[in-house]
Order: C-alpha cells, then structure tokens, then sequence
C-alpha cells in the first residue's frame, strides 16, 4: 500500500468508526457502569474481531464465512443475550456502588468476549472487508508488510475512536456524586447495554 491509499483507507475507517453503532454503545456504556479502563477490555475484543474478519476477507475465505451462517447466528445470539443480561445487572446496580466493585463486576474476561462477540455476531462485517478494502487496494496483490499496515490502520482507528467515546463517558460519570445520580446513571447504561444486546441478537 502506498501512502494515498493508507491515508484514504485510514480516513474512511474513522468515519465509519465513529458513526454510532453497537461497538460505540457497548463501549459507551461499559465506561459508564464501570469506567474508562474496562471499556478498553471491551475495545480489545472490538478490534480482534474485526482483524479475524479483515483476515477472512484477504485470504479468501469469505466463502467460509458465509456457510458458517449457523454458527455466527449462535454467536450472535450467545453475544446479544450475554449483553442484555449484563445490560440487566447494571440496571439493577446498588446506587451506592464504590470505583473498585464496580470495576470487579465484570471480569477483564467478560469484557473482552462482550467486544469479541459484538464484531463476531454480526457475519456482514466480512461483507464489508471484502467489498469495501478493495477499493483501497487489490486484496490478491497484498504483501505482508500491507496486511500489518492494515492491521494497524485499523487497530489504531478503532482504538483512537472508540477510546476517545470512553473517556468522554467516563468523564461524565466521574461528574456524578449522589446516589440519585448514580442509580439514574446506572439505568442509562444498563439500558444501553441491553439495547445494544437486542439488537445484535435481532439483526439478520
């Protein structure tokens, strides 16, 4: 990949990173229920699953992928239930709940498959790694060098994004002192999450 493309590439994905979707609701709300840190682990899981999609789409498999459909429409299930269940228990948080549990609430584990189950329930990320990166270039042409290039294209625009919507919520939560403000805080987020769940569990 030559310069141009890895900067028209890298502008594309920031547009698209940013537009609201399950990955910035989730993340919007993990930072919210328990702070800035576990919504990175959530970030992590984000951006694995859209580098196994990133290496269907260049290697060839996007045949794989599509005859999988019953296996991601159980991951996508398993995810959207996981999360409205989690959406659920932080509905339900005592308003009263310190930094250090609310961070212990959640393992780093449960964050991480939250993320990973986000991109991986959702089989029309493949479509559009296959049908979208081509236009930046040629996928059969790639060396390895591109493919770490694209890697880290993505990674950093994914983490640069959905980084920047966590700490903007986490600032916000820090703003909150009363118990009120915690509880109707805690019911934003927890019907974020949830929300979210349904809609990753419902999309065809």
């Amino acid at each position: 990949m030559n310069l141009f493309s890895t900067l028209t590439f890298a502008i594309a994905m920031l547009i698209l990173a940013a537009s609201p979707g399950p990955g910035v609701f989730a993340t919007v709300s993990r930072s919210l229920s328990s702070g800035f840190r576990p919504a990175l682990t959530v970030i992590t899981g984000i951006i694995l699953g859209d580098i196994i999609f990133l290496l269907f789409a260049i290697f060839g498999l996007a045949f794989l992928a599509q005859t999988l459909g019953h296996f991601f429409n159980i991951v996508k299930l398993l995810g959207g239930g996981y999360l409205i269940w989690q959406g659920i228990k932080i509905f339900r948080s005592d308003a009263g709940l310190t930094d250090a549990n609310a961070k212990a609430a959640t393992s780093k584990a449960g964050n991480f498959i939250a993320g990973l189950f986000i991109t991986l329930g959702n089989p029309k990320v493949i479509l559009f790694y296959c049908g979208f990166l081509p236009t930046f270039v040629s996928l059969t042409e790639l060396t390895l060098s591109d493919i770490f290039i694209i890697i880290a294209v993505i990674t950093t625009v994914l983490a640069a994004v959905l980084g920047s919507y966590a700490w903007l919520a986490s600032s916000a939560r820090k703003l909150l002192k009363t118990p009120h403000q915690v509880k109707r805080l805690n019911r934003v987020a927890g019907g974020i999450m949830a929300t979210t769940g349904i809609i990753i569990a419902s999309r065809s």
